[in-house]
């Protein structure tokens, strides 16, 4: 037998083993994006969790301590509600772009509410109604969320330019590889 008749028998062996290690290296990519976000899901669970811890109870916003407290409290409570449905959506499908904003905004709300309350809480003469500490825990929480999101972002840079090469943007598009969205970060 001649070498012309295994030419293309090694050519289809190489494009096999090619096409191969690149979609491995896609669905690596894709793991670790959906790795960093899982990272970042704990950290802004730990935001949601310190919004329930500085609800008081129903009864306790109805003291004295409290007066306008269901507005003061209202408006961080739905603020965490909301950050913590967008967090369940996105978690679904941590690289769905439109989840991803849903999350972002969800993230500003929360920021705007908790800005409100410490401002509000500056102001009240009756004394302060966020807990002790409050402010510099969710300075800290917002910090570990910044990394989280910084380390979500390059992931899924990665994740972008991985699916965008050509030739794997055949494999990406045969295979279903969606470009992903990574999240903003709050200054």
């Amino acid at each position: 037998m001649s070498s012309s008749t295994f030419l293309p028998w090694i050519v289809a062996a190489v494009a096999l083993f090619w096409a191969v290690g690149a979609y491995n290296r896609l669905v690596r990519l894709r793991s670790e994006a959906k790795s960093a976000f899982g990272a970042l899901e704990t950290e802004l669970l730990k935001q949601v969790q310190l919004v329930q811890a500085c609800i008081p109870p129903e009864d306790e916003q109805q003291d004295s301590q409290f007066s306008g407290g269901s507005a003061f409290w209202g408006g961080l409570q739905g603020a965490g509600a909301q950050l913590a449905a967008s967090l369940a959506a996105a978690k679904v499908k941590p690289l769905d772009p439109e989840r991803i904003a849903a999350l972002g905004a969800a993230q500003e709300v929360l920021g705007t509410a908790w800005e409100r309350a410490e401002r509000d809480d500056a102001h009240d003469l009756a004394g302060p109604r966020l807990p002790e500490n409050t402010s510099s825990e969710r300075v800290q929480l917002v910090r570990m969320a910044q990394a989280a999101t910084e380390q979500f972002n390059q992931a899924v840079t990665r994740y972008n330019e991985g699916i965008g090469q050509f030739p794997a943007i055949l494999l990406a598009w045969l295979f279903g590889f969606e470009p992903a969205r990574g999240l903003r970060t709050r200054p």
